[in-house]
């Protein structure tokens, strides 16, 4: 069809970080431009509602400081997924693996008597653990009984959800509970240090930080990463070499899914210091996350910008909410439009446009006709 217009699709061997941005940031840009008309359609003017988000989100010290705290999780969480879709294991489970780290550090604050220089590593690495182990089962299942990876991990979700539930309704309810439930509250001494007065937890994002760091190393530099890469990009070619499927996945998904375990502990130990609803927890950050590792495009360094998008987006939602009337959903909306164009903007990755003629012709004056 495309030949009536004078051109064709070409594929690519390899497209260029250039245009792999400009790629991105045009799926960013159409998500936001059709947003504008969903603002329209509520009778507010697109440019004064983006003029007044950007204004309480991006030029104000206390709004930024939000964007930053939502980006944090999904910092977190989105890296190991890019890791995890590194070695085309679609990991949809990053919400109950945030959950479960959430659990195991509210385990250790509530019920192992440890000083505060020794609880708060003791917090982080039984949510790492947790949020691990939540990962484990749907891994063995895929290598030993090829079971759809996608299908468990989101199922896994919903089981992590409701063993909250009836962790805050149950053995773990708190002796004051008014309203809504949730356990009792964690010691002072072990509530994560802010920066000033926000409620950015500095040792989250600083760990965050350092773990895309490590992922980018890993994935570069060291024999794991590159074993990740030989089973993403090919299966059969990693058996030929000697690769084992099972070793090399458990571990990329225990970091994986243990990265996403850690911004549980963050939302728990930075932010409501109790176990809470797992909606108050975690605001769909584990599906977010995905959006933040597809718009990487693979790079565990280019999660960080984009998680402070996706951050952007959470913290625009209040600013809808509260200074446009807006519904909080349409946050929601713009998740998914985001997630639409990136899918709609694969094939560019893969082919090129060319017009009909211009290889042809080159050939012909190098080779001669037929």
């Amino acid at each position: 069809m495309l030949e009536r217009f004078g051109i064709r699709l070409v594929p690519r061997l390899a497209a260029p970080a250039y245009v792999v941005f400009l790629i991105s940031l045009g799926a960013i840009i159409a998500a936001i431009i059709v947003t504008g008309f969903i603002f329209w359609a509520y009778g507010v003017n697109p440019f004064s509602a983006y003029a007044i988000i950007a204004e309480r989100t991006l030029f104000n010290g206390r709004g930024f400081s939000e964007v930053v705290r939502k980006s944090v999780p999904l910092l977190l969480a989105g890296v190991g997924l890019v890791l995890a879709f590194r070695a085309q294991f679609w990991n949809i489970g990053a919400e109950g693996q945030i959950l479960a780290g959430a659990v195991g550090a509210s385990g250790v604050a509530l019920f192992v008597p440890l000083p505060p220089p020794l609880a708060i590593p003791a917090m982080f690495l039984a949510g790492f653990i947790a949020g691990a182990l939540w990962g484990f089962l749907p891994a063995i299942l895929k290598i030993r009984l090829g079971v759809n990876e996608i299908i468990t991990t989101l199922m896994m979700n919903y089981i992590a959800l409701y063993i909250v539930r009836w962790l805050i309704n149950g053995p773990w309810k708190g002796e004051s509970v008014v309203g809504f439930s949730y356990s009792d509250l964690f010691d002072r001494a072990i509530w994560l240090p802010t920066i000033g007065t926000t409620r950015l937890h500095w040792p989250t994002l600083l760990l965050g930080l350092l773990l895309a760091a490590f992922i980018a190393f890993l994935i570069n530099r060291m024999r794991l990463g590159f074993e990740v890469r030989m089973i993403g990009e090919g299966p059969a070619a990693a058996r030929y070499a000697g690769v084992n499927f099972l070793t090399t996945t458990l571990i990329l998904v225990s970091l994986a899914a243990g990265a996403a375990g850690l911004a549980g502990v963050g939302e728990v130990a930075g932010i409501h210091h109790r176990l809470v609803e797992p909606n108050s927890i975690s605001l769909g950050f584990g599906y977010t996350a995905i959006i933040v590792a597809l718009l990487a495009r693979g790079s565990p360094l280019a999660a960080i910008l984009t998680a402070l998008f996706m951050g952007w987006v959470f913290a625009s939602g209040d600013v809808m909410k509260v200074a446009l009337r807006l519904p909080f959903q349409i946050t929601g909306v713009i998740n998914g439009l985001v997630l639409l164009f990136i899918i709609c903007s694969e094939p560019l990755l893969r082919y090129r446009i060319e017009r009909i003629g211009s290889r042809a012709s080159a050939v012909e004056s190098e080779t001669g006709p037929a």
